[in-house]
């Protein structure tokens, strides 16, 4: 334990002095190196973050929590700490504010998106059955609902006759990231509903269709669906998107697609990629039936992670949801 302790303190010494020679060596301060040498993006904002939690002066550690009003006062007072002249470098107040931009920007986003995974549907309240009646609306246009309780709600899959018990999971944020999806990326989710309600026909070979009747291959040809229920797998994809946002997995894709601060219309643009994604490594994967979902999801989840820890990955989707996304 001691040797560990004494190591640590080793290692940041080191650092220390390895900082110091070289802002002797090039004249520059560890900010000033990190933001000339590295393209905007996540890249950039990923390693001035690392920086400002590592230092030993609290102002920098503190300016990654900082309200968003309060940044360019940030920035005066990080220069003159640092003893950065401005006139000989404007460009880099410039490039430490939309890096602070996007940093704080995401510690509010899952602050806000913690809230509404916490509030709980409620059905006395009318802005959220407004938002659960416009959701039937645009899944199943010209279609009426017969009542608030009722077992239409399984035609666009949720899984009993009142949805709010589907929402007990993810709270608003289920219903939020639904509705966005069914909205800005209309027909999509229109066929993805579809496409989840039909049965898929499955290859036979000839031999096997020579030894059964008509009857026992229509039978067989259509014993898989692609079958999932929509609405509870839009829940379920939501969980994995906060899961992903709240253990910043997520920081590369939304520090390349936002140029200044992450916003909930980012997460949700998100949502929609991933139900975009999921659907077709749902089909890709051939899974036998519903039951492997778990595993199709899990599957799924290390697919993502994987494409995030690459710092340029931007998951753009090629949708009508997508269309505002800015790629830094």
């Amino acid at each position: 334990m001691v040797v560990q302790v004494w190591l640590y303190f080793y290692c940041i010494c080191l650092w220390r002095c390895l900082k110091f020679i070289l802002r002797k060596l090039t004249g520059r301060c560890e900010l000033q190196r990190i933001c000339y040498k590295n393209k905007p993006g996540a890249g950039r904002t990923l390693k001035l973050g690392k920086c400002l939690l590592y230092t030993f002066y609290r102002l920098l550690q503190s300016a990654v929590a900082v309200h968003p009003d309060a940044i360019e006062k940030t920035i005066e007072d990080i220069l003159t700490l640092k003893k950065v002249n401005v006139d000989t470098n404007p460009q880099l107040a410039v490039s430490l504010q939309a890096c602070l931009l996007q940093i704080v920007g995401y510690r509010n986003l899952t602050v806000e998106v913690e809230k509404l995974r916490r509030e709980a549907y409620d059905s006395d309240n009318p802005q959220h059955e407004e938002m659960l009646i416009k959701l039937w609306k645009m899944l199943k246009p010209g279609v009426p609902l017969e009542a608030l309780v009722s077992k239409q709600w399984c035609e666009i899959g949720f899984q009993g006759d009142d949805p709010k018990t589907d929402f007990r999971g993810m709270g608003l944020l289920g219903l939020y990231n639904l509705v966005y999806f069914a909205e800005k990326d209309t027909n999509s989710a229109l066929q993805i509903l579809s496409d989840s309600l039909q049965p898929k026909c499955r290859s036979v070979s000839f031999f096997l269709f020579s030894k059964i009747s008509k009857m026992e291959w229509e039978m067989k040809k259509f014993d898989k669906a692609i079958g999932y229920s929509f609405a509870i797998v839009g829940i379920n994809i939501t969980d994995l998107a906060y899961n992903l946002l709240i253990s910043g997995a997520l920081k590369t894709h939304l520090y390349n697609v936002a140029p200044e601060a992450p916003s909930l219309h980012h997460f949700q643009q998100t949502f929609c990629f991933l139900m975009h994604e999921f659907h077709k490594y749902w089909i890709e994967e051939d899974p036998l039936d519903i039951m492997e979902f778990n595993r199709v999801r899990n599957k799924f989840h290390k697919r993502i992670l994987k494409q995030l820890q690459k710092t340029d990955m931007a998951l753009c989707p090629h949708s009508a949801a997508s269309e505002s996304l800015v790629n830094v």
